[in-house]
């Protein structure tokens, strides 16, 4: 008690104690990161209002529609270039264009491995900007639209070719 009042003196606070057993930050993304995600999605956005551009284990369903549009069309792409090649045509990518003449049976699944990781990449940071311009949904979104121009480009360029 103190003397002065009959109120009982304020105790001293107790000294900081880290009680944490692991000290790594577990905020940081790794490979677990997007296994353990991709496996039982639980966040579905930000906790706050500045963390809507955060990685995310639940995605929109349109984004889903986006990949599988997107391997389709890569799929198709590997089909006409194929049938384009047989005719004279060249392959521009110099990636493919060796894996298709060095080793022709490697071609669509390099073709589809690389897509798909680039497709599942995006997906992934869907909700975060590109240069703090763009959301790499819309860049997905883009990506489709060219991949769609480039494979009626091909169609066209099969069905224009001469026959002999």
């Amino acid at each position: 008690m103190n003397p002065e009042s009959d109120k009982p003196a304020p105790a001293e606070p107790a000294p900081f104690v880290e009680r944490r057993v692991n000290k790594r930050d577990r905020r940081a993304v790794t490979l677990w990161t997007f296994l353990k995600g991709g496996l039982a999605p639980r966040r579905r956005g930000g906790r706050r209002a500045g963390e809507q551009e955060q990685l995310v284990d639940f995605h929109e369903p349109h984004l889903l529609f986006l990949a599988v549009l997107m391997l389709t069309l890569s799929l198709t792409d590997a089909f006409l270039t194929v049938k384009l090649m047989t005719n004279g045509a060249h392959e521009t990518n110099p990636l493919l264009a060796f894996v298709l003449n060095d080793h022709p049976r490697l071609f669509a699944v390099v073709k589809m491995g690389l897509t798909g990781m680039g497709v599942v990449s995006l997906v992934a940071v869907a909700r975060m900007k590109f240069f703090r311009l763009v959301r790499a949904s819309v860049v997905l979104q883009l990506l489709v639209l060219a991949y769609f121009v480039l494979v009626a480009y091909e169609a066209w360029l099969v069905r224009s070719m001469v026959v002999f």
